[in-house]
């Protein structure tokens, strides 16, 4: 009778504990799915917006040193998502230019604004992407503190050799809740069981620098688009 009544104390601790910890569990990698979510949507945007506002910029300066210097005016330090073919396709060219137009009364002054309007859209782009960025930053964080703090309270270790010595003193007719430690070799299972944080945001996304605001850089990101019409205006047919 003493044996059944162990058995079933056992069984009863190990069922609170295994609710309280697959409970916790759960609802982690729930919030870590919705984080997974919310950085796939910033990968989309990064491609959509980011990418596809530098490609414009790219293939209107065209020029390799040219567009090295934009990166150092504009505080984006290197060519992100720069390639030599996409900037020298015409299909690209006339497929990422679709449906843009830009004001002026010269071809001179349509190609400088169309430069000039590219830029300002790609730092509302970046400004977004890095609030976004920081928010993320912030979830992950969340989430690991709660995962350290449920660790803390709840050292995985300690409830594996307690719950070995639940099942020991409960196979012999002894006391469950004063089962002392058994030597047991199920790290792998305690491994398996262990709540991992989610991995690094820079993993899955690029670090892009704050741009300098168009206002601080108008007149050298003009004499820019200036130089790079000058070398090749019969490459660009802008219209109206």
């Amino acid at each position: 009778m003493e044996h059944d009544i162990a058995k079933v104390l056992a069984y009863e601790v190990k069922k609170e504990l295994a609710d309280r910890y697959f409970g916790f569990r759960r609802l982690i990698e729930e919030d870590k799915e919705a984080l997974d979510q919310r950085i796939r949507q910033q990968t989309l945007t990064v491609e959509q917006q980011i990418c596809l506002d530098l490609v414009r910029i790219y293939i209107l300066l065209r020029d390799e040193a040219l567009i090295q210097e934009f990166c150092n005016l504009t505080g984006l330090r290197k060519a992100m998502f720069y390639d030599p073919y996409v900037v020298q396709s015409t299909t690209i060219r006339r497929r990422v230019f679709e449906g843009v137009r830009a004001g002026g009364l010269t071809m001179a002054a349509r190609f400088r604004n169309l430069l000039l309007n590219s830029y300002e859209t790609l730092v509302g782009h970046v400004s977004q992407y890095l609030e976004r960025f920081g928010e993320l930053l912030s979830e992950r964080e969340t989430i690991e503190e709660e995962i350290r703090v449920f660790y803390r309270q709840n050292d995985l270790s300690n409830i594996m050799t307690f719950l070995r010595g639940l099942d020991s003193s409960a196979s012999v007719g002894g006391n469950p809740l004063e089962a002392g430690p058994v030597v047991s070799s199920s790290g792998g299972l305690e491994e398996k069981l262990r709540v991992t944080p989610p991995a690094a945001i820079e993993k899955s996304l690029p670090i892009i620098p704050p741009l300098v605001p168009l206002r601080r850089i108008r007149r050298p990101l003009k004499n820019l688009a200036d130089r790079a019409y000058r070398l090749r205006k019969q490459e660009f047919q802008l219209h109206d």
